[in-house]
């Protein structure tokens, strides 16, 4: 087993994800309609190939031959003399075969009409296409917010999908360019087994009131406990009051924004330092700057914990600078002096490339230092 699975790899191989929900129960029944029109055509090519070999003599290929091209009556003619029992039963066939095509046409043209089987037919192709998603984020709720916030999430290339219950979602979805979306309360499990939460990163639940976001909460960390997954889900959520926000903190969301809150924030810096925020804006809210502002946690092999800061010359080896650090307790240290001492748990706020801020969080993952820290 291990050997085939080297094998794919280097083949470039990659196993077929199902999703939770495939909706063939849904699709069979759809499809149902179609079984007696498909019996009869086998049993009367059964029974035609049959009459040819036992009223004509014709061999086995021969009956099967002008079986098919009575019954589906292309023209094509007798392909040897036939009996006057033989015409007869010929147009049997030819009669019972134009009776059972019209049955079927009407078959097909109501099952279309309905329209019920495209729905189910794209509604699973988008199952399949969502259950390939990995790290991608689950956004509940249709509204202004969430037009914004998948509109950075595309520009960043993150995947995402969209859970609403509106009715003319597709119509949404065309609209505001979600490319991958499921139709239902985000609370029920069928969303979230539809949005196959198993492989995200997390959950951004975006409702108008905080009943829906509790719901949506709860549910993600109930899912989270049955399916037994060791890293928690990032749930991020709004709240239109402080005390809204508490209240989600403490029902298991990792982040609450508020809007008054943010809007507050934003105003006040603006009237006292607004060079400062002209700055920010400039450099760290915008998606296509080079600087970067990124929080890396020292885990307990890291070379870093118990050294100093004086010792993490990020700077001349990837442009990047510590300008603070995050205990284990959540107290802050901005702008820490070089003896400050790193321990196994806290954080350090880094800013610079992004592509710099990548490189160091690798280096910051080694457990011995690296070699080109060595000479610096």
């Amino acid at each position: 087993m291990a050997s085939q699975n080297r094998l794919k790899k280097f083949l470039g191989w990659r196993e077929t994800v199902k999703p939770h929900i495939t909706l063939n129960d849904e699709l069979y029944v759809l499809l149902a309609p179609f079984r007696l029109p498909l019996i009869l055509t086998v049993l009367t090519m059964l029974i035609g190939t049959l009459g040819y070999i036992f009223i004509e003599g014709m061999k086995f290929s021969d009956a099967l031959f002008q079986t098919g091209i009575t019954f589906t009556t292309v023209g094509f003619g007798e392909i040897q003399p036939l009996s006057e029992i033989g015409r007869i039963f010929t147009i049997s066939l030819i009669i019972f075969g134009f009776l059972l095509f019209s049955a079927a046409i009407g078959i097909i043209v109501e099952v279309l009409n309905r329209g019920e089987l495209q729905k189910v037919m794209k509604e699973r192709s988008m199952l399949y296409d969502i259950a390939r998603l990995k790290q991608h984020y689950v956004i509940c709720y249709h509204n202004e917010f969430t037009v914004q916030v998948t509109k950075y999430l595309r520009e960043s290339h993150i995947p995402f999908v969209v859970i609403d219950p509106s009715e003319n979602l597709d119509e949404i979805a065309t609209k505001h360019l979600y490319p991958y979306y499921v139709k239902g309360e985000p609370h029920t499990q069928e969303a979230i087994l539809k949005s196959h939460l198993s492989s995200a990163k997390g959950i951004i639940t975006l409702g108008n009131n905080i009943a829906d976001n509790i719901a949506t909460i709860a549910s993600v960390r109930l899912y989270e406990q049955e399916i037994g997954r060791r890293r928690s889900y990032l749930i991020i959520s709004n709240a239109h009051s402080v005390s809204d926000e508490d209240k989600l903190k403490k029902l298991g969301a990792d982040k609450v924004v508020t809007p008054t809150s943010i809007m507050a924030q934003r105003i006040n810096a603006m009237a006292i330092r607004p060079d400062m925020e002209n700055l920010l804006q400039e450099f760290l809210y915008r998606q296509d700057t080079p600087l970067d502002m990124e929080e890396a946690k020292i885990t307990k092999t890291s070379w870093l914990t118990l050294r100093k800061i004086k010792d993490a010359s990020f700077r001349e080896v990837a442009n990047v600078t510590i300008i603070g650090l995050r205990h284990k307790d959540g107290k802050f240290l901005p702008m820490p002096k070089g003896d400050t001492t790193i321990t196994a748990g806290s954080k350090l706020l880094l800013i610079g490339p992004s592509e710099g801020i990548r490189k160091v969080k690798k280096l910051i993952r080694k457990t011995i230092k690296p070699e080109e820290m060595r000479n610096v």
